[in-house]
């Protein structure tokens, strides 16, 4: 089997699936400019000092495969990919991101975290508390696009002119001009087949530009109804995104998420359109 294998209806390769519990050394995307809270918080965090043996066996750390995600459940607090993390969560950053900011919010729930999660959020109670969580992190992955793409943006012109002191903040306010609704820019969801054992959910910039971002299920995992919002949970019993491999989701033609164009099965082509796109949906 190659390392683009998997079964058909997941929305990452075996490479990937294999791979996913390996810590990155950095986080992908461009390096922070000036410090600030959100740029701190976002970057990954250092290697800590390699462990020194421990007798007791109580605390396993090997996580393999499918159960890749486990390992930051288990032990966040040593992993670079890590962006935070609390009693109830896990965020951090996709190994293998599919556009500007990818991160993923990991469940810590007993309970939950190895359900499907159309099973997990069937529990109202949980559902709730995923999904303001998902809000934090949402806020916070769009802190980060407003500093990596803030300064190209027209929205934000006015907003970046305070902040570089060429002209004093608006008298009325007193603090910065509010800029571009970055968090319209963010989207919230799951996979309707998911390819990882842990429940975990995609906080992510639309954009869908990202080396990492190379197989037509790549994007479309992304952008058909493969992907399911969290706004749009419980489902009903009759949705039909219960039933992924039946509608075919990740074989469906491509069509740009920004301007609707269709290239049916030519990926090559939709990369170079979204490279075009991405300069384009940046500078709004």
């Amino acid at each position: 089997m190659s390392e683009t294998d998997s079964e058909p209806e997941e929305a990452i390769t075996k490479g990937e699936i294999t791979n996913t519990a390996v810590p990155a050394s950095s986080a992908p995307g461009p390096a922070p400019k000036p410090r600030n809270a959100f740029s701190e918080l976002m970057k990954p965090k250092p290697k800590p000092p390699p462990p020194q043996p421990q007798t007791s066996r109580s605390h396993p750390r090997l996580f393999g495969t499918r159960d890749g995600l486990g390992a930051y459940i288990a032990d966040p607090a040593h992993s670079p990919r890590v962006i935070y993390h609390t009693p109830s969560f896990v965020a951090i950053h996709d190994l293998y991101p599919k556009s500007t900011v990818h991160t993923l919010l990991l469940p810590r729930s007993p309970t939950h975290s190895l359900q499907h999660p159309f099973d997990a959020f069937d529990d109202p109670a949980f559902l709730a508390a995923v999904r303001a969580e998902a809000a934090t992190l949402k806020r916070t992955v769009a802190k980060e696009l407003q500093r990596l793409l803030g300064p190209s943006s027209a929205q934000d012109a006015a907003r970046e002119a305070v902040l570089d002191g060429r002209v004093p903040p608006p008298q009325a306010s007193g603090g910065l001009p509010a800029g571009r609704d970055w968090e319209a820019e963010v989207k919230v969801g799951v996979h309707a087949h998911p390819s990882m054992s842990h429940l975990h959910v995609h906080v992510m910039s639309r954009d869908m530009h990202s080396a990492s971002m190379r197989h037509r299920k790549h994007y479309n995992s992304f952008n058909t109804p493969f992907f399911v919002g969290l706004e749009d949970f419980p489902l009903a019993a009759a949705d039909p995104r219960r039933h992924p491999g039946v509608e075919g989701y990740l074989g469906r033609e491509l069509v740009c998420w920004r301007c609707r164009r269709g290239f049916r099965n030519r990926f090559k082509e939709l990369k170079e359109h979204l490279e075009v796109e991405f300069e384009a949906w940046k500078r709004e």
